[in-house]
């Protein structure tokens, strides 16, 4: 049922998609990029961050129109060129563990996301759709794919297996140690087997991207209604989209750093957590969780663990069950006063690589007077989240993998 689509996509010419790639922009801190930018000038974060041409920070709707004069000059000077004819993108990246993610970036429709052949698991911020949606009606382009997943399917394996077998277009290693080869499919036979194989699945389902998603359906509503010209196979009807089979994604738990306790001394804490936990000291050893419901603690020097008492396993649905929920309502909210979990500050979420020994750090440096681990969600409580239309709390998943921005663009 959902469908997808190949797109003529604007990318750096080979001998710069190296030097064009970038992290996500949010993901570097303001010194990491001014270095970054310093020495590199054909980055892509020269586009998304155009004031610093002028030296000077400019953000917000202010800095939308620059991105797009940048964006320009960079198509103007030969950086980058436009696919002659529609392609999907096969996008494989091996990591410096060897752990392969592999599958093929193309469009998708933002019907299915209104009629929920793409499936959600998180909540969105109508302010910060509005923004990007904004954003997008702007510069004219998305350069970052969102992360959809689809059931391992053995014709578009076969036709993926096929095409890698060939030369990359693209094949470079980044300071993390990842390398990135990118293959354009173009061959109509190929194109059509992995349009007919997606008709036949019943939904897709958002793993990273539920804004970006968010705001491309805004954007194409709003042509939708004042676009004289609107028809339904216009590019802003669909979000370009990194498609990857369930058994490529990774993912990885999000840990909780707490600011204070609340006014509570230790001892009262550790008393609150007593009703219910069963509490274990593990002293200076680090210490992770083994299993569902069980959380990993670090307070004043010592590991701790906590296990849920089975007396509390009377979920009443798949929501209560999670373990970020669990946490929030047995801990966050009614121990440590935090019902806010977006927007409380006291809160810190630590994602990714930043595992219990990060936490621990954090905590000795007096930065936070507590943080918890848990065990990261599976594959098959996000679809089962999405499916019985709950939403997990923020930062429930830390999900791998992560492209590059500016290696592929999709333009509206």
């Amino acid at each position: 049922m959902p469908t997808i689509i190949p797109f003529r996509a604007v990318r750096p010419t080979r001998d710069k998609v190296g030097l064009v790639a970038s992290r996500s922009y949010e993901t570097y801190s303001k010194k990491g990029r001014k270095f970054r930018m310093d020495r590199n000038p054909y980055s892509f974060l020269h586009i998304v961050n155009p004031g610093y041409k002028y030296h000077k920070e400019i953000t917000g709707k202010k800095a939308f129109k620059l991105v797009r004069n940048r964006y320009q000059e960079f198509k103007e000077e030969g950086v980058f060129l436009k696919e002659e004819q529609p392609s999907f993108y096969i996008y494989k990246i091996i990591d410096r563990k060897g752990q392969e993610f592999c599958g093929l970036i193309g469009g998708a429709s933002v019907f299915d996301y209104e009629n929920n052949l793409i499936k959600k698991h998180e909540d969105t911020l109508e302010d910060r759709e509005e923004l990007f949606k904004e954003y997008l009606d702007t510069v004219g382009f998305n350069a970052e794919a969102v992360l959809l997943t689809y059931p391992d399917n053995a014709d578009v394996a076969s036709i993926i297996q096929e095409t890698t077998q060939e030369r990359a277009e693209y094949e470079f290693t980044t300071t993390y140690r990842d390398t990135h080869y990118v293959w354009p499919l173009s061959n109509p036979k190929s194109i059509a087997t992995i349009q007919e194989a997606f008709k036949q699945m019943p939904q897709l389902y958002i793993a990273d991207g539920h804004h970006r998603s968010s705001s491309s359906y805004l954007l194409a509503k709003d042509h939708q209604q004042n676009d004289p010209d609107y028809h339904k196979e216009a590019t802003y009807n669909y979000f370009m989209s990194f498609f990857i089979p369930e058994s490529h994604v990774r993912i990885h738990e999000f840990n909780r750093l707490i600011k204070d306790l609340n006014g509570l001394s230790k001892e009262e804490f550790l008393i609150a957590l007593d009703t219910e936990f069963r509490i274990e000291n593990r002293g200076v050893a680090a210490y992770t969780p083994s299993k569902k419901h069980h959380f990993s603690m670090y307070l004043d020097g010592e590991f701790y663990s906590l296990y849920l008492r089975k007396s509390n396993y009377n979920f009443k649905n798949t929501l209560e069950a999670l373990d970020p929920q669990i946490l929030y309502k047995t801990i966050l909210e009614p121990i440590l006063g935090i019902s806010d979990l977006r927007n409380d500050a006291r809160i810190t979420y630590a994602g990714g690589k930043k595992d219990m020994i990060y936490v621990k750090s954090a905590v000795d440096k007096g930065e936070y007077a507590v943080g918890f681990g848990m065990l990261p969600l599976t594959m098959e409580e996000l679809k089962q989240i999405a499916d019985d239309g709950y939403t997990m709390p923020p930062k429930s998943t830390y999900i791998e993998p992560k492209l590059r921005s500016g290696i592929t663009i999709y333009e509206f």
